[in-house]
């Protein structure tokens, strides 16, 4: 049996004496693209930041690439893990192409050489995101759409091992929801990447995720393939409303509704 990429045991985070998350296990496998679904706070974006390495657990081990998370020096854990947070840092004086090179910084450092291989994979992350047309703009004058599009080009350019998108369709109009979701999840089979995106809509995370894992009240409530959980039962366990599931007529994907 081949090692899970990543494996998280017994994960517990405390901010003063509240409990944001209680006893995480999970387990993620290369090539699959992982849906983090649930209510607001139930400890998403928390679970995301640990796994990234921005927070440290209160307690519990997590391991990557069989390795302990936190033996990997910080260049060489960049060629593993990728993270886009849900609010990004200011770019001022930044193009999109400058901005998608900063994705190779792991792989030669300060100092090093940027080469016309580098060159070559950030052009082809502006061109796999659809912003050649912006290549040359200032990444701060684009929109709020555009300028995510333009974090998930220095992602792909980082050509890491694992993928972590906190709602990084938030931004995008419908066109460029689908085309970015269904990228990642050509990305993850094409080049067996584990993939780990927050998702506000099920019906999104339901069609372009292989798996889907429901965190509730900090704790993992559900998990499993999108007919497992796209039932009126679990998403209500989830949820807390009631919610009713059709298949759609032309695609057969479970597709929810409110009540």
């Amino acid at each position: 049996m081949s090692t899970p990429f990543l494996s998280m045991s017994q994960i517990r985070y405390d901010v003063t004496s509240r409990n944001i998350l209680s006893g995480v296990d999970l387990t993620l496998e290369k090539g699959q693209v992982h849906g983090l679904v649930g209510p607001n706070g139930s400890g998403k974006s928390t679970l995301l930041k640990i796994i990234a390495r921005q927070i440290h657990p209160s307690s519990g081990n997590l391991v990557v690439n069989g390795e302990a998370a936190n033996t990997w020096g910080a260049r060489a854990f960049a060629r593993q893990i990728a993270y886009m947070p849900q609010f990004t840092p200011a770019t001022d004086g930044m193009t999109v192409r400058e901005l998608v090179a900063l994705g190779r910084f792991p792989w030669h450092g300060t100092l090093g050489r940027f080469t016309k291989a580098d060159a070559d994979i950030v052009e082809d992350a502006i061109r796999r995101t659809d912003l050649e047309a912006f290549a040359d703009r200032m990444v701060a004058n684009m929109s709020g759409g555009e300028r995510q599009r333009a974090w998930i080009a220095m992602m792909l350019a980082q050509n890491a091992q694992c993928l972590l998108l906190d709602e990084p369709t938030s931004a995008l109009d419908l066109a460029h929801q689908a085309a970015v979701l269904a990228l990642l999840r050509e990305l993850s089979h094409e080049r067996g990447l584990t993939i780990v995106v927050v998702l506000h809509d099920v019906n999104l995370a339901s069609r372009y995720c292989d798996e889907m894992i429901a965190l509730n009240n900090g704790k993992i409530s559900a998990r499993g393939t999108p007919a497992t959980i796209m039932q009126s039962d679990v998403l209500k366990s989830v949820f807390g409303v009631d919610m009713g599931v059709f298949t759609h007529p032309v695609s057969n994907e479970p597709v929810s509704y409110l009540l």
